[in-house]
């Protein structure tokens, strides 16, 4: 049972904390969140139709506002922004904000929010910031959204392998959720799930500039992914520095396709596309797959990158 007295007693300091900690004991299981999400979310539902009723007693409002205060921090935390708070009082709402500042969340989700003075998401400022936060649920929530946004950011550049690491990441999270009840609270259940987003995390940066040490750039290690992917899909053998030059080739074979204004929407420069690449594909040996699996596959990374940039 979680004591929330300090919050309507206490000092703000201490009102600040309670905030804190009731939004931690929240998050403690995905059941036990849902269904505080839900039962809030139908409070406030009430609370809007009744809320100029003087039948309301001041301590009644408190508690509401309380309840919709966690509720919001929590929202932070899992979707970027906190709703409810037009219905409460202004203190409500400072603390709100002084909560996820204190944790050092709002922060966190600035960075990288001004386009004209865009942070890199692998940079070490982000985990280093993450890590000085003391709640592990809160911490775990964070390194969760921090390794969504970079999974998605390395999507755009190479679609193939960011889906496998979308795939590794819901792995860990469904394994967290799973975890048996004994386990909820256990602090080296916490710590170990946090190493392994954080390893995660690492190997994606890893990735990410994997490009760097064959000798090509990041576009062209997108299409050598996927003729990679499908060679092992069909179990055929294919010499490696063919395929990296098979996948630069495919590379200037799509810019030139690229080049035309709505290229992607053009059932004429697709079907070229198309017939190029058959070409390519043939004339380099890369053997008899389903080529319109090959040329699918090839066509959505290009779109993906293109319409990126």
């Amino acid at each position: 049972k979680f004591d929330d007295a300090l919050y309507f007693k206490g000092s703000p300091v201490e009102q600040l904390n309670t905030l804190n900690k009731a939004a931690e004991y929240v998050q403690v299981t995905q059941e036990l969140e849902k269904r505080f999400m839900h039962l809030v979310k139908s409070l406030k539902a009430a609370y809007d139709i009744c809320v100029g009723s003087d039948q309301i007693t001041r301590e009644e409002k408190n508690r509401i506002h309380f309840y919709l205060a966690v509720r919001s921090i929590v929202f932070k935390l899992t979707k970027g922004e906190a709703p409810d708070t037009a219905q409460m009082n202004e203190r409500v709402r400072e603390m709100i904000k002084e909560a996820i500042e204190s944790e050092g969340v709002e922060e966190i989700f600035k960075l990288g929010d001004d386009e004209q003075n865009e942070v890199d998401i692998f940079d070490e400022d982000y985990l280093a910031k993450i890590d000085k936060i003391k709640l592990p649920n809160t911490k775990i929530k964070l390194l969760q959204k921090l390794l969504s946004k970079a999974i998605d950011d390395f999507k755009q550049v190479n679609k193939i392998k960011g889906i496998d690491f979308s795939n590794k990441m819901q792995k860990l999270v469904t394994k967290y959720n799973e975890r048996k009840e004994s386990d909820v609270l256990r602090s080296e259940v916490l710590e170990d799930f946090t190493d392994e987003i954080i390893e995660l995390y690492h190997e994606l940066r890893k990735e990410r500039e994997s490009f760097q040490e064959m000798g090509i750039d990041f576009e062209e290690k997108a299409f050598y992914d996927i003729l990679k992917a499908l060679a092992h899909k069909y179990d055929f053998e294919y010499p490696e520095d063919k395929l990296i030059h098979l996948a630069q080739k495919v590379k200037d074979v799509v810019d030139d396709k690229a080049k035309y204004t709505d290229w992607s929407k053009r059932s004429d420069i697709k079907a070229e596309l198309k017939v190029d690449l058959i070409i390519l594909l043939a004339e380099n040996d890369y053997p008899p797959v389903d080529r319109d699996e090959v040329y699918k596959e090839i066509f959505e990374q290009a779109e993906n990158f293109k319409k990126g940039r």
